[in-house]
């Protein structure tokens, strides 16, 4: 079990209006399904895709289609990914995870569905989590279903790649970087069973959630009082979904964002507010 959060004192009076509106939502319904974003682990050190207005902070990540078909493509993300995943790879849960592991442990927390792909939630103490968009960690082969951890598939590329050791950049979201390089000299790791195209266990843009997630994930806001939305824009549609279930099945919900989310007008307690900040002053109030 996590530690209990220290009260905010009043030096923080936009954080102590906002956790007592969270709180109060919470005890009128207590049993919750969370939908986590972006914004729960940009103090980890994660950089997130876009800006408080809901708006792309830069190109597109990667499309499904172009990594399957185009190998200058996977070069260019495996080229990349070789300097960013460290990043991604060192990051540590931040308090906000931590709060939301303790909502769990208080019982508050039903299912907690995350679009993020870092696993820091389990890392924090969370044991009731979808990844909904699966997991960066992994590596998974698109023809044989053969697996391994991410960092053998980099180890692998860099012994293809040893000049790519000398790069540095700036991090991009979920283990890329702004490497701008010429990347057609690098070589692709493919599966060592059936030399396949190796591709990370997440869900790319252009890609579908595989439908069981979905329907476990559905099954839990069902089954519970509310949805609370934590540091997600809802701009994607994956995660948008769940708000418009909520709206059908007549189930209150609440948002804790800093900004705008494309849910706004269906909310019934929408909070622009820190969020580690706001959950440590709402488990106290709790």
């Amino acid at each position: 079990m996590t530690s209990s959060p220290q009260p905010v004192t009043s030096d923080h009076p936009a954080t102590d209006e906002a956790a007592e509106r969270l709180a109060a939502f919470i005890r009128r319904h207590p049993r919750l399904t969370i939908l986590t974003g972006a914004g729960v682990s940009t103090d980890s050190g994660i950089p997130d895709y876009r800006d408080q207005q809901g708006a792309w902070k830069r190109k597109q990540p990667v499309q499904h289609r172009d990594f399957m078909q185009s190998l200058d493509t996977r070069r260019r993300y495996w080229g990349r990914s070789l300097v960013g995943w460290p990043i991604m790879q060192q990051s540590r849960p931040n308090p906000a995870h931590r709060h939301l592991a303790e909502l769990e442990s208080r019982a508050h927390s039903e299912l907690l569905v995350t679009q993020n792909v870092d696993r820091l939630h389990q890392r924090a103490g969370s044991h009731r989590v979808i990844d909904l968009h699966g997991r960066a960690d992994e590596i998974v082969c698109m023809t044989c279903d053969y697996r391994c951890q991410r960092q053998a598939v980099h180890d692998r590329c860099y012994a293809l790649n040893p000049d790519f050791h000398r790069y540095r950049a700036t991090t991009a979201p979920d283990g890329d970087a702004d490497l701008e390089v010429d990347f057609s000299g690098f070589r692709v790791a493919d599966c060592p069973q059936c030399s396949g195209i190796l591709k990370p266990d997440v869900v790319f843009f252009g890609d579908n959630v595989p439908k069981t997630r979905v329907q476990r994930a559905l099954d839990a806001l069902q089954g519970s009082d509310a949805l609370l939305v934590v540091g997600s824009s809802l701009m994607v549609y994956s995660g948008f979904r769940f708000c418009r279930y909520a709206r059908e099945w007549r189930k209150p919900m609440a948002a804790l964002n800093l900004g705008r989310t494309r849910a706004d007008d269906m909310l019934d307690l929408k909070l622009d507010a820190r969020i580690g900040e706001t959950l440590a002053a709402t488990l106290a109030q709790l």
